[in-house]
């Protein structure tokens, strides 16, 4: 079993800002801007979508799993070796168009994560496919659970109160539901008993939908440690696996949680 007291700090750094509407290579090169700033975090996190806004033109603007935005992807994690993720439009190996989170390290290799909950309201479950595994990922030892958008509203997906270190959200979720967000965030810390990061864009889309921002991350009790509202840059925070670690030894609520099985 790990001993989280023995792992290092975990330094995050989140990127909220505006995204050009369907231009991949004017947002790869607006982050790359930014990312320089991001320079010694150990994972940055870029929005849902984030080269082309959220998006249900999937046939007209997915890459290929090894696309150039992926590539784009690799190559930044490798210049500041760091991890750095977020999601885009992939049209998977299958043939199927996916809302797909990258996990690039900067050893060149690459993960993923297919978001489960397409958000019907928009249509976007007509549009892409929806994921069928979790994932469960590791930057220096801590294990990080990322999730989109829309999979926020569904706990149990986010259930895992034993071992994952950091939920983490990257979204392109609407001022018009932000009091939503800014509730189900804390819960999911609570619940799971974990530090949460969550990253939103800010601005207005190409159908004239407004974001907010509200990114923000928030400890195991749900208290905030980054709230930058709805500013546009770079927001850095470290995390504590010590910290952690004494607050599940002090309330140890996952030995109490319910048994269950999910179903796919």
């Amino acid at each position: 079993m790990r001993d989280l007291k023995q792992l290092p700090d975990l330094e995050l750094a989140l990127i909220q800002t505006t995204l050009a509407w369907q231009a991949p290579k004017a947002n790869r090169a607006h982050f790359a801007s930014l990312l320089e700033q991001a320079r010694g975090a150990d994972l940055i996190v870029l929005p849902e979508m984030f080269s082309t806004g959220f998006s249900m033109d999937s046939a007209a603007l997915a890459e290929p799993e090894d696309g150039p935005t992926s590539q784009w992807m690799l190559g930044q994690a490798q210049a500041l070796q760091a991890v750095v993720t977020g999601s885009l439009i992939i049209q998977a190996a299958d043939g199927s168009y996916r809302n797909r989170l990258l996990w690039a390290r900067p050893d060149g290799s690459v993960a993923h994560y297919d978001k489960r909950h397409l958000f019907r309201m928009a249509g976007e479950h007509k549009h892409y496919s929806a994921g069928e595994q979790q994932a469960l990922l590791e930057v220096k030892g801590w294990q990080v659970r990322p999730l989109i958008c829309y999979d926020l509203r569904f706990p149990v997906w986010s259930r895992d109160a034993e071992n994952t270190d950091l939920l983490l959200y990257t979204a392109n979720w609407p001022a018009a539901r932000r009091h939503h967000w800014n509730r189900l965030l804390p819960a999911r810390a609570i619940e799971n008993l974990c530090y949460v990061a969550a990253v939103n864009r800010i601005g207005e889309d190409g159908k004239g939908y407004a974001y907010s921002g509200d990114s923000q991350v928030l400890d195991f009790q749900g208290e905030s440690l980054l709230e930058p509202g709805d500013a546009d840059g770079v927001f850095r925070v470290t995390l504590s696996a010590a910290e952690l670690a004494a607050y599940r030894e002090r309330f140890p609520a996952y030995l109490d949680a319910d048994d269950f099985a999910m179903r796919c």
